[in-house]
């Protein structure tokens, strides 16, 4: 197909390498063009000047930006992707943003005749390198979503509609919640083998064959305990799609207390200079916590 991408950051740059990879004609826009234009030399496809140039030449769109705002200066707007999108072709959202602007996109998008699907990935830098992406989407038509799902699998290894628009974002709420606590009780876990005097590698090659196990736990625990933390996704991240969450915490009545507190632990992080360190540096907070 010939398929747009917007926003070529860390997760963008590999999905859109599977796209290419896969024989789909690729055409790219970046805020910052020489790294689109870079992209194009390394991979082919074309560049667009601005993301209604892109659109003008695809059939099917995908951005990948930072937050709800950025989504929105890429979509909206004379130069917007709304602005050069046919109708009958797809707009996918993979930014991990808020479940109203999903909706709102739905129905921009609706009244050209243009399918959206909200599509949020888990699965890190990992897993977008190695074309192993999670996506969670959310789409008001089962047709859209059916074809546009061949051109997911070029970097999923797992996609499915969970429902109508701003569904495959509540379920990147429900995915983020639970890696913040899995992350905390593994920070403390660790910590607590570290200090009872256990090989904390060994300990984890024992019980992670039983019900503690977790991908945290298989991924992260050795560089947890050679404080190591530069794999994956940043701190500053987690935080803004925590706060997401806590915005529809609010619509929905769920009780996110003890998120509330891993998030407030992240914010310690931030001000010992983690921001950009990866979300199992939590354990940092119980191995120095003189800073």
């Amino acid at each position: 197909m010939k398929v747009g991408f917007c926003g070529l950051g860390v997760m963008g740059v590999e999905m859109a390498r599977h796209l290419a990879s896969k024989g789909h004609s690729v055409t790219v826009y970046n805020r910052n063009t020489e790294k689109a234009k870079n992209w194009v030399a390394a991979n082919g496809g074309s560049f667009g000047a601005t993301p209604r140039a892109v659109a003008e030449q695809s059939e099917i769109v995908m951005v990948c930006v930072g937050n709800d705002n950025d989504v929105r200066s890429v979509v909206l707007g004379p130069d917007g992707l709304l602005a050069g999108l046919k109708p009958g072709s797809i707009l996918v959202d993979h930014t991990t943003a808020s479940a109203t602007l999903a909706r709102e996109l739905s129905a921009e998008c609706a009244k050209k005749s243009i399918g959206f699907i909200d599509a949020p990935v888990s699965g890190g830098q990992a897993g977008a390198q190695n074309g192993a992406l999670t996506v969670m989407c959310g789409c008001d038509d089962q047709s859209i979503f059916d074809r546009a799902r061949p051109v997911f699998d070029a970097y999923a290894k797992a996609c499915q509609r969970m429902g109508d628009a701003g569904a495959g974002q509540l379920t990147k709420m429900v995915n983020q919640i639970c890696i913040a606590g899995a992350v905390s009780g593994l920070a403390e876990a660790l910590n607590f083998a570290v200090r009872a005097g256990l090989n904390a590698d060994q300990v984890v090659e024992v019980i992670s064959k039983g019900a503690a196990q977790s991908w945290q736990m298989e991924n992260r625990s050795k560089t947890m305990v050679r404080d190591q933390f530069e794999f994956g996704f940043a701190v500053e991240w987690m935080r803004k799609d925590l706060g997401i969450c806590f915005d529809e915490a609010v619509n929905n009545g769920a009780d996110l207390t003890m998120t509330k507190l891993i998030d407030a632990l992240y914010a310690r992080v931030i001000a010992m200079g983690g921001a950009r360190w990866d979300t199992s540096s939590l354990m940092k907070l119980l191995t120095h916590p003189e800073k």
